[in-house]
């Protein structure tokens, strides 16, 4: 399906700014560390934002050490009467600038008012000054509070990236953020939806099938391979110009580069549903209305009623 791309004035900006979602563990973090690290690769500037409160999307590119976070960092610099500095929470590696904005410890705090907080410190160092030619930020797509939904209601980015597989959880929250991205958009909102990642591509081609039905482009597919996978594993970057895949992320972040935003068609429940086989997805299962009796586990004995009912005057 054909969208109409959004207009031209979403693209003032020098710097492209974009926002990755995709459902917890579909892979966002491997693919924009691979991205991120191909586009420096490439001479772009590139910035990576790390808006996961599981504060991993840095762990790849880093070899599995930790990014001291901007939330926990700006905490412990109030208490010691300091403020924060750019060398306190950005840090690089081959060309790739990369920080993460962390969140609260679990039960001790909002998500989404974290990423705000942080956003809100971005905006102290500067964040809108800064000189790159890409920020890539990496949200978390299956929750959706107002500060995960940030960068789409404020129009704080140009483009919204969607990573999903063949399976129906991971395309019901691509299926999210597609509807997020038109909701916003009636409101008067710029960001568009510039296309679909496919990680671990088994070859069975719902992804794909969700993409034409929405009308969002696949940007790249990359396969469920073994050599991916154990690489991934063992925090090694695989988006390098003379690997073996190489090409494969080269063309990726050609492709983000230069994707439009368009309007996205969400699908409703049952035509996402229909993307798969119902035997994946018991799509054949009949829904049978439950009764009183079936609520009381048996035969309901009735009781006078109470209630007063006074005549009309």
């Amino acid at each position: 399906m054909s969208q109409e791309a959004i207009p031209e004035k979403t693209s003032e900006k020098e710097t492209q700014i974009i926002a990755i979602y995709g459902k917890g563990g579909i892979g966002k973090s491997f693919t924009l560390a691979n991205l991120s690290y191909m586009m420096a690769q490439q001479g772009k500037r590139v910035l990576l934002i790390g808006c996961d409160p599981k504060s991993d999307t840095t762990s790849l590119l880093f070899g599995g050490k930790a990014c001291p976070t901007i939330i926990d960092t700006a905490a412990a610099k109030k208490a010691a009467g300091e403020d924060v500095k750019i060398s306190d929470v950005c840090f690089k590696r081959d060309g790739v600038f990369a920080m993460e904005l962390g969140g609260p410890e679990v039960g001790r705090g909002c998500g989404g008012r974290g990423i705000i907080h942080g956003f809100e410190t971005l905006e102290k160092l500067g964040f809108h000054e800064w000189g790159f030619d890409y920020v890539l930020l990496d949200f978390l797509g299956d929750v959706v509070c107002g500060g995960f939904g940030l960068p789409i209601a404020r129009d704080l980015c140009q483009k919204v990236i969607v990573v999903g597989s063949n399976d129906l959880q991971s395309l019901y929250v691509v299926n999210n953020v597609c509807s997020a991205v038109e909701y916003f958009r009636r409101l008067g909102g710029n960001v568009g939806v510039a296309g679909l990642v496919i990680n671990k591509d088994d070859g069975t081609g719902e992804a794909a099938a969700f993409a034409e039905a929405a009308g969002v482009p696949i940007l790249a597919s990359i396969p469920a391979h073994e050599d991916i996978r154990r690489k991934s594993a063992n925090y090694q970057i695989i988006g390098r110009p003379d690997g073996e895949w190489g090409p494969l992320f080269g063309q990726l972040a050609e492709a983000v580069a230069t994707a439009p935003p368009l309007h996205p068609t969400p699908l409703t429940q049952d035509d996402l549903l229909g993307l798969f086989s119902a035997d994946a997805v018991g799509r054949d299962v009949v829904l049978l209305p439950a009764s009183l009796e079936d609520m009381h586990g048996g035969t309901i004995v009735s009781k006078p009623s109470l209630e007063v009912v006074y005549d009309d005057i």
